[in-house]
């Protein structure tokens, strides 16, 4: 499966697509809608839904626009369905002083859900912390972890829903996987995982 990072613009958040046979899906689309589809284009790919790592505002700033040109449903973790709808908190009000809402999600996932696309299966991985329902998505080689883990730190614990002691938890989940598998985090670039985790060993 290919992971394309699409070049953030808004709040330095990182979008994705994969693609499997000419199929795509969309991660965290917080950059414009525009620059998802053109990617998709020249990847000769059609995309079929939208996966959430959590539900922070600046991960989702295009959602509800790609939705209504594509008519496709987005999929997020169960915890953090609430933060679609309730612009408190998904944190927009903390950082602008006014609320703002998206759609309810279409699916909501569990830990070890797995989601087809082309040929091949994305695992997902609940892991708490940043937000109660962020989740880590496994694919193949590599792992798409959202704003839980970073090349060089962890996600922030003091929004809604999180929590310092579920991110250690979590974090010491991911030691349990291979240690080479390439992470493409939230933020910033990506790494080899035994490299970020060791990063982050304090926590541990």
């Amino acid at each position: 499966m290919k992971i394309i990072p699409i070049c953030p613009t808004s709040f330095a958040s990182n979008s994705y697509l994969l693609v499997s046979d000419g199929a795509a899906l969309v991660v965290d689309p917080s950059v414009s809608a525009e620059a998802i589809l053109r990617t998709a284009k020249d990847q000769n790919a059609e995309i079929q839904g939208i996966l959430l790592t959590h539900g922070h505002f600046d991960h989702i700033l295009s959602l509800d626009v790609l939705r209504e040109k594509l008519s496709i449903p987005t999929a997020i973790h169960e915890h953090d369905a609430v933060m679609l709808t309730d612009g408190r908190k998904n944190a927009f009000y903390d950082f602008f002083g006014k609320e703002r809402v998206f759609r309810a999600a279409e699916q909501l996932l569990s830990e070890g859900d797995t989601i087809p696309l082309g040929s091949e299966t994305i695992t997902v991985l609940h892991t708490p912390g940043h937000t109660g329902g962020s989740v880590c998505y496994l694919v193949g080689n590599d792992l798409i972890t959202g704003d839980t883990l970073f090349s060089n730190t962890y996600g922030r614990c003091d929004l809604w829903s999180g929590s310092e002691q579920e991110m250690r938890n979590s974090l010491l989940r991911l030691r349990t996987l291979s240690p080479d598998l390439t992470i493409y985090p939230g933020h910033g670039d990506t790494a080899r995982l035994g490299d970020a985790l060791d990063e982050v060993a304090y926590l541990l």
